[in-house]
């Protein structure tokens, strides 16, 4: 682990490879697991706000879980996170012709409907965070569904924080990702 201003970092967003291969997955990512995915606060407005552009981009069933679950909700835990259809795909799930699971809210976007590429936590995957009350942890969250991404990663040379490198930025800023840089370059 290593620090950077107020966040302790693992070693391994540095060390471990990755890089998406939708083709492989189908984005199980965003149908697979059995919670929505984590919002900021801030994001819950946006989510309101952006709803009646994205809706045209949802599936019958999305629109249906955010109507009746609203655009985010809370975890018994107190967490923000978006809806889910029937438990399963988060609600703003949509599919392309090969089945691939795609974002309606950053197929919106790529549109210039809105503004907003997607939570901030969907962009920053494999990363998760976790906010402490004096820091926040940056981990690398191993999945199974992504050994693919894991593999092609590792072939292609590319490691973790490279390939999250405009969410890092969106999240901590450019001076922070820039010192991370910097640490991964004395790492090695």
């Amino acid at each position: 682990m290593f620090q950077i201003g107020k966040t302790i970092i693992s070693e391994e967003i540095i060390e471990k490879d990755f890089l998406c291969n939708l083709s492989a997955c189908k984005g199980a990512c965003c149908i697979d697991g059995d919670a929505g995915a984590p919002l900021d606060k801030e994001e819950v407005k946006i989510l309101e706000d952006i709803y009646p552009k994205v809706k045209p981009f949802l599936r019958q069933e999305g629109i249906d879980a955010i109507e009746a679950q609203g655009t985010s909700i809370v975890t018994d835990f107190g967490d923000l996170e978006t809806p889910l259809i029937n438990g399963a795909d988060c609600a703003y799930v949509i599919f392309d012709e090969k089945k691939t699971a795609l974002c309606a809210i950053e197929e919106a976007y790529n549109q210039g409907e809105v503004d907003w590429k997607k939570p901030v936590s969907c962009h920053l995957y494999p990363i998760r965070i976790k906010d402490f009350t004096e820091f926040s942890a940056v981990n690398y969250d191993r999945w199974e569904i992504c050994d693919d991404a894991c593999s092609l990663g590792k072939e292609l040379g590319v490691p973790i924080y490279k390939f999250v490198k405009e969410a890092l930025i969106r999240k901590f800023g450019e001076d922070w990702y820039m010192e991370l840089e910097k640490v991964a370059e004395t790492y090695k």
